[in-house]
């Protein structure tokens, strides 16, 4: 008897942990970064994409370069899996106030959902968790002075500053989700569209057959220039890839002539990188280094002109901005 009394007992137990972890196992959980399912950023100005992105699928369309000054427009939708009468959410911005839409921060799209006191003017909404989809509109204007910063010797640098566009946060101030782009400024935009144009026209010499020797000439200066532009020298960066202009892919002799063009060019992203991290008390060492290239620079762009003019044109624009750098 007490065998099946103990038998039952553990039926019974088992049961009830079985019924708990199915009703557990309902209850839909949400992790931190699981709340933003998709986002549209837009210039407000001229209603462009800027990025169109589902967070669910990671497709996305649209560079998300924002610029400084840029007034922008950002949609989100934003999934709330479970209600809590103890809990509340926040919505805030790093927006400057629009100057389009001087009025409002905040347009609901969402017509079921109830943000409560909901204040379109204010920079924080806070709200009652309730399960539902939220749909919202943030107007706003990217702040100025972000990315442009003093560097050695006077040299302005251009490193992209990440700006969060909308975050979503608990009661405690704990971000749970976020929109979150790089600013940047016409310096960094150039150096990225030249950047754009080279890499394609690496692809297109690759598919074309142009001289091995020369394609790796030429993707060592692009990988130099995107180390350059990393650590803020992105006018410099802009310009070593100009270097590369050709009036057509040479041949395997002339191909031969342009490799120290790409020690060169490496060797100078180098200089600027150590001249960028050790800024203090190294400078003079680094100047005399650039000063040593730009000696290297005169002669190839001595060679170098026999062959293409345009080449060697943009060589020593090159070399006249670095003495202009240094004070030479």
């Amino acid at each position: 008897m007490n065998k099946k009394i103990l038998a039952l007992s553990l039926i019974l137990v088992l049961t009830a942990v079985y019924v708990t972890s199915i009703s557990v196992s309902t209850v839909k959980a949400q992790v931190n970064g699981q709340w933003i399912t998709q986002y549209i950023v837009a210039d407000a100005s001229t209603g462009a994409t800027i990025l169109n992105k589902n967070v669910q699928t990671g497709q996305s369309t649209g560079n998300g370069e924002i610029l400084e000054g840029q007034e922008l427009k950002v949609t989100a939708t934003i999934d709330i899996a479970q209600s809590s009468t103890s809990t509340t959410l926040t919505l805030t911005t790093s927006l400057q106030h629009s100057n389009l839409q001087s009025n409002m921060y905040w347009e609901l799209d969402s017509t079921t959902y109830n943000l409560g006191n909901f204040n379109p003017n204010s920079r924080t909404l806070t709200f009652p968790e309730s399960a539902g989809t939220l749909e919202i509109t943030c107007f706003g204007l990217v702040p100025t002075g972000e990315v442009t910063q003093n560097g050695p010797n006077g040299i302005t640098l251009d490193i992209p500053t990440p700006l969060t566009l909308i975050a979503l946060q608990d009661n405690t101030g704990a971000t749970l989700d976020q929109i979150k782009l790089n600013i940047t400024d016409a310096a960094i935009n150039n150096y990225l569209t030249v950047l754009s144009q080279k890499e394609s026209s690496l692809k297109s010499y690759k598919s074309s057959g142009v001289d091995p020797g020369f394609i790796q000439i030429y993707s060592n200066v692009i990988a130099a220039s995107q180390v350059l532009e990393g650590q803020g020298f992105a006018t410099a960066a802009a310009q070593m890839l100009n270097g590369l202009n050709v009036a057509s892919p040479p041949s395997a002799g002339t191909a031969e002539l342009l490799i120290p063009i790409a020690g060169v060019m490496a060797a100078l992203a180098v200089v600027f990188a150590f001249m960028f991290i050790r800024m203090r008390g190294r400078v003079s060492y680094f100047q005399l280094v650039v000063e040593d290239q730009i000696k290297d620079l005169e002669g190839l762009t001595l060679r170098i002109s026999k062959i293409d003019r345009m080449a060697s044109s943009n060589l020593d624009s090159v070399k006249e901005r670095l003495k202009r750098l240094v004070g030479m």
